[in-house]
């Protein structure tokens, strides 16, 4: 069981939205490793991705980054849209007053469970806090989607707990980069309320898998979706829960999951993307 004295378990964004999603899911994927073979061309928009979150980064603390510019014309594409887009992002603090720090880390604990963010982009003063995150794929989520994200919540709620700022100072601004040729943003202003609901399901979801962590131990399934859920047609569990008739694709990726029975420490669990 798991107890005080437990060394704290890290959760991110991708394991809350997982866990939220589908219990089991998160069982297969972070408890027993279950991996579906890697897809050729969401590895290559996932590398892309990350190279332009490398050149903010980069630009952020001053380093050169023509050779970046220069080796790939997608990102000088994107960044020379960013900048006619939003130019007052990419303007250098004109005051001692303001905070800016690229992949800003910060960390929070609730209940047994350390949860951990990093913001692409913090910016504050005296006054508020924003916060900026990079999106490289080309169409954004509609805004209520985005906002029931834990990604959105979560960010949110962690820089209100730590730090001295009202919630109703603080916001959080997705740059879609790409969006069809033009970058788009969507912004959140939080507010006490928000803060206070986010709190609420935030401790609710993770004493419910502190309940399933125990049972697990105890060689008992976390729970699954109710037979007939659309989201099931889609998974790569389908043919292990028994939730859907698999399709042959689907087959060949359970011959190469590889399980550990072991439980793992969650520190290693890498982010997942929205």
């Amino acid at each position: 069981m798991l107890s005080t004295s437990t060394q704290l378990l890290r959760i991110s964004q991708g394991q809350l939205n997982l866990l939220e999603r589908c219990p089991r899911q998160f069982q297969h994927t972070y408890l027993e490793n279950l991996n579906s073979p890697s897809d050729p061309e969401q590895e290559e928009r996932q590398t892309l991705g990350s190279r332009f979150h490398l050149l903010m980064q980069q630009r952020e603390m001053g380093l050169p980054i023509q050779s970046f510019l220069q080796a790939d014309t997608q990102l000088q594409t994107w960044m020379s849209a960013f900048a006619n887009a939003a130019p007052e992002i990419l303007a250098p603090a004109t005051d001692n007053q303001t905070f800016r720090e690229s992949e800003h880390y910060r960390t929070l604990q609730v209940q047994n469970y350390l949860l951990t963010v990093v913001y692409d982009l913090l910016i504050a003063d005296n006054q508020k806090a924003q916060i900026l995150d990079w999106k490289t794929y080309p169409k954004p989520p509609h805004k209520s989607k985005l906002e029931q994200n834990w990604q959105t919540r979560l960010y949110l709620y962690v820089l209100a707990e730590t730090s001295e700022y009202l919630p109703e100072n603080i916001s959080m601004t997705y740059w879609f980069v790409q969006s069809e040729g033009k970058p788009k943003n969507i912004k959140f202003i939080y507010n006490a309320a928000q803060h206070q609901r986010t709190a609420n399901e935030l401790n609710e979801l993770l004493s419910d898998l502190t309940y399933w962590l125990e049972r697990y131990q105890q060689k008992e399934q976390f729970p699954q979706l109710p037979l007939g859920k659309k989201a099931c047609n889609y998974c790569q569990f389908a043919t292990r829960c028994d939730r859907t008739q698999a399709t042959e694709h689907q087959s060949d990726i359970y011959d190469g999951l590889h399980l550990r029975n072991s439980l793992p420490n969650l520190a290693n669990i890498e982010e997942v993307s929205l």
